[in-house]
C-alpha cells in the first residue's frame, strides 16, 4: 500500500520534469506545421496536441528517455498534429479533389515529358495559378509527410524496445533510404527532419518556390518510405 502510494506520485514527477525537458519540441512542431494548418486552429492549440502526444510517447518509449528520445517524439508530436488537421478535414472538399486532379495531370505530365515538368508547364496544362496550384501540392504533401511519419517512428519504437544489434540496423536502413535520394531530395529531408524547418523556410533557403519543395519532398519521401517497406 504504502509502496503504491510512493510509486505513483514519483511517476508523475518523473513525467512532469521529461514533459518540461521536452516541451521545446512541441512549441518547433508546431512552428515547423503552422503554414499547413490553414487558420483551423492556432498554435496554442496544435502545441496543446502536441503536449498529449508527448505524454504518450514518454509512456509507450519506457525507461528514461535516452539520446533518441527526441527524434522519436518529435515525429509522434507532428504526426499526432497532421492526425487532427486530417481529422478536422481542414482541407475543403474542392482543395483535395484539385489536389487529386494535379496529383494526376503531373503524373501524365512526367510520362509524355520524360522528365519533371516545371512548375510553368505544369500550372499551364493544369490552368491554376500560383496560389491554387501550391495549396494543391501542400494538401498532397502532408498526406505523404504523415505516412512517412508513422513509418518512421513505428521502426524507431520497435527498435528501441529491441537489442542495440536492432537499433544500430533501424539506423542502417535509414542511412541507406537516404542514398536512394539526389542531392537536392536530401537537402530537402534533412533542412525538415534534421533542422525542423518548415516548407517555406526550406523554400527561402534554396531559393525555390513552396510548391517546388512539396513536390521534392514528396518524391523524396516515396523513395525513402519504399526503402524502409523494402527493408
Amino acid at each position: 500500500m504504502y509502496a503504491e502510494s510512493y510509486e505513483l506520485p514519483c511517476q508523475a514527477a518523473d513525467e512532469g520534469r521529461h514533459l518540461a525537458a521536452y516541451a521545446p519540441l512541441v512549441k518547433r512542431a508546431a512552428r515547423q506545421l503552422a503554414s499547413q494548418a490553414g487558420g483551423v486552429f492556432d498554435r496554442e492549440d496544435m502545441e496543446q496536441i502536441g503536449l498529449m502526444a508527448l505524454l504518450d510517447c514518454l509512456r509507450r518509449y519506457g525507461g528514461e528517455p535516452d539520446e533518441r528520445f527526441a527524434g522519436f517524439a518529435m515525429l509522434r508530436i507532428r504526426g499526432a498534429i497532421l492526425d487532427e488537421l486530417r481529422r478536422l478535414d481542414w482541407r475543403p472538399r474542392s482543395v483535395r479533389q484539385e489536389a487529386h486532379r494535379v496529383r494526376d495531370g503531373l503524373r501524365e505530365l512526367r510520362r509524355k515529358l520524360r522528365r519533371e515538368p516545371s512548375e510553368a508547364e505544369a500550372m499551364a496544362l493544369l490552368g491554376l495559378d500560383a496560389d491554387a496550384y501550391r495549396e494543391a501540392l501542400l494538401a498532397e504533401n502532408a498526406e505523404a509527410m504523415a505516412s512517412f511519419d508513422e513509418l518512421v517512428a513505428s521502426g524507431m519504437e520497435l527498435a528501441a524496445e529491441g537489442s542495440p544489434e536492432a537499433r544500430l540496423e533501424r539506423q542502417s536502413e535509414l542511412a541507406r533510404a537516404l542514398t536512394a535520394l539526389n542531392e537536392r531530395e536530401r537537402q530537402v529531408i534533412q533542412l525538415y527532419y534534421e533542422f525542423e524547418l518548415s516548407l517555406k523556410e526550406i523554400a527561402a533557403v534554396l531559393e525555390l518556390t513552396e510548391a517546388r519543395i512539396c513536390q521534392i519532398n514528396k518524391s523524396a519521401l516515396k523513395k525513402m518510405q519504399a526503402c524502409l517497406m523494402a527493408a
